[in-house]
């Protein structure tokens, strides 16, 4: 399981009997040291090392990255809340599984919000400030075969047509959106050759801007028969 390096302090004490509280010996964690674990973990499981299933036990991150249970358990929290994992009674936390009907619910839920955001750029006239620059990392990224940063790009990508709507509501929920959608691409991942992922969305870019409501559909509903095709083979 990825680690974040130790912090011998992390676990300490906030003080000790008899010491006053603004003479602290040690600070209390704060929620950085959380979000350190959270970020760990989330990089395994974006990377595909910590594959759809995959339990999460708070006893085993807290020993590996050298931090309580709270904190392991405050990160947990962190990654459920971004649905990258999943919490079920009596069988604690697991990577998640993104099933078939989680993947077309997703979907669904991007096309209407990207499809909407898309129409209104399309009203205004303008070409999404920052797609092109995003389109360029991308294939960047690509060609160095660098999958975080492949990952970046895509979402890169995507949020620059959304913000371009100008809709802050639009926006916010499609950014709830941005670890099921980096998990899809995950998933996805197989399906694509080196530098087809940009050829893809340069064209998808340029053909969405001028027909939203049947371009937005098309590439969302080929990602998601992508993915479904390949784990029935």
């Amino acid at each position: 399981m990825p680690r974040l390096a130790r912090n011998g302090s992390e676990d300490a004490a906030a003080g000790s009997i008899g010491t006053p509280p603004h003479r602290s010996a040690s600070p209390a964690p704060g929620p950085r040291t959380a979000d350190a674990v959270a970020d760990a973990v989330r990089a395994g499981i974006l990377s595909g090392e910590l594959a759809p299933g995959t339990p999460l036990r708070e006893e085993e991150l807290s020993a590996a990255h050298g931090v309580s249970r709270h904190t392991a358990r405050t990160a947990l929290a962190t990654l459920t809340a971004e649905r990258l994992a999943t919490a079920e009674p009596y069988r604690g936390v697991r990577v998640s599984l993104l099933d078939d009907d989680a993947l077309i619910a997703l979907q669904q839920l991007r096309c209407a919000l990207e499809t909407e955001a898309l129409r209104i750029v399309r009203e205004r006239g303008i070409r999404p400030p920052g797609v092109d620059a995003a389109l360029d990392d991308l294939a960047a990224a690509e060609a160095a075969r660098d999958w975080p940063a492949t990952l970046d790009a895509h979402a890169r990508v995507h949020l620059a047509l959304v913000d371009a709507s100008g809709s802050p509501r639009i926006a916010e929920e499609y950014r709830r959106l941005e670890g099921e959608m980096r998990l899809l691409l995950t998933h996805v991942r197989p399906a694509y050759a080196p530098g087809a992922l940009t050829q893809e969305h340069r064209a998808y870019v340029d053909h969405a801007l001028r027909d939203p409501e049947r371009v937005v559909r098309a590439h969302l509903e080929h990602s998601t028969r992508a993915i479904i095709d390949g784990r029935r083979r």
